[in-house]
């Protein structure tokens, strides 16, 4: 089976071309770094134009990378949400359109579900059921997935995501955007322990993540250096600050997993991506005996493949789109 599917929940035009369901043909994926890098961020408005423009010459490459042409599609797969509405409508839509016009079966994927089903694209891949951990500018959330269609929400963050701290401390540091692996990159050279920064464990028993207190421990460090006038060791707070992200996420995913009395974790996102966090969850699963399952990172990213993946399960479920189904900005799974 083909799927042809695409993805714009926020930035990124995305398509590309699987054999159901985890078998990809091509992966296509078109940045915007050039449209937001001058404001420091992403533009909601100017991200649905660049949309706009870019989909259907995404479209093509994918076809034309696989090799095949519309007629060979047997499915196609878009992300319904969550994200930014104005981008996602305009893959959302312009996937609605094709299959009506072309009478192929359509489905709406849930973003989330593409992370936490994307570990599925390894030769040695995870075992139902499993933790999972989906960090990103937008999400920081812990499941439990039971199988292909059923993820249960026990934890996530009450104020800022991982990704959207990393983001506002390159910014306020003056690192250029995007600022995650900006940040990650400096951290390499620091010193993880210079700075004593908070851990926010929140309640005894809770799996819920919270950056803000952290954020905000950071501005005022920076702020009190420029006060008096000491030179900023930016290796060293990026480093400090990583590792007080880092020791959280790896801690309570491991708790999570515990509690489950799950054998693997999983981490999707593009957060997942940062180095320190491999690293320490490699150690910290290899010495608590679990398996643990990372995504190559152009999977890790937003794409359309794992969007291919998770669509083809909701075909198989007969999770069909109808004319009048809309995008949404909020997920359900959350």
């Amino acid at each position: 089976m083909l799927i042809l599917a695409i993805e714009s929940s926020c930035d990124d035009t995305a398509a590309a071309v699987v054999v159901g369901p985890n078998r990809v043909q091509s992966n296509v994926i078109s940045s915007q770094f050039d449209v937001h890098a001058q404001f420091g961020g992403i533009v909601p408005e100017l991200a649905s134009r660049a949309h706009v423009e870019a989909i259907w010459p995404v479209v093509e490459r994918a076809l034309a990378d696989a090799d095949v042409t519309l007629d060979d599609i047997d499915c196609i797969a878009a992300t319904q949400g969550p994200g930014l509405v104005g981008s996602l409508l305009v893959g959302f839509t312009f996937a609605k359109a094709v299959a009506l016009v072309k009478k192929i079966p359509c489905v709406g994927v849930d973003h989330m579900a593409g992370h936490l089903l994307s570990a599925f694209f390894d030769k040695n891949p995870p075992v139902f059921p499993y933790t999972a951990l989906v960090v990103s500018g937008g999400n920081s959330s812990l499941f439990t997935v039971e199988d292909e269609t059923h993820f249960q929400l026990i934890g996530r963050t009450r104020d800022d995501a991982a990704g959207e701290a990393f983001d506002k401390v390159a910014k306020l540091l003056e690192l250029g955007y995007p600022g995650g692996p900006a940040v990650s990159k400096l951290a390499e050279t620091g010193d993880p322990q210079a700075i004593s920064f908070p851990r926010a464990w929140l309640d005894k028993d809770s799996l819920d993540f919270s950056f803000s207190g952290l954020k905000t421990a950071v501005v005022n460090h920076v702020n009190k250096c420029r006060q008096k006038n000491i030179a900023l060791a930016r290796e060293d707070i990026c480093a400090s600050f990583q590792e007080a992200v880092v020791e959280v996420l790896v801690e309570k995913t491991v708790r999570a997993c515990r509690r489950n009395r799950h054998h693997s974790i999983i981490l999707g996102g593009g957060v997942a991506s940062n180095r320190r966090l491999r690293q320490e969850m490699t150690y910290r699963c290899h010495r608590e005996g679990l398996s643990l399952h990372i995504p190559a990172p152009i999977f890790c990213t937003d794409n359309a493949a794992m969007v291919a993946l998770a669509g083809y399960y909701q075909l198989q479920q007969g999770n069909l789109l109808a004319l009048d189904d809309d995008a949404y900005s909020r997920s359900p799974l959350n």
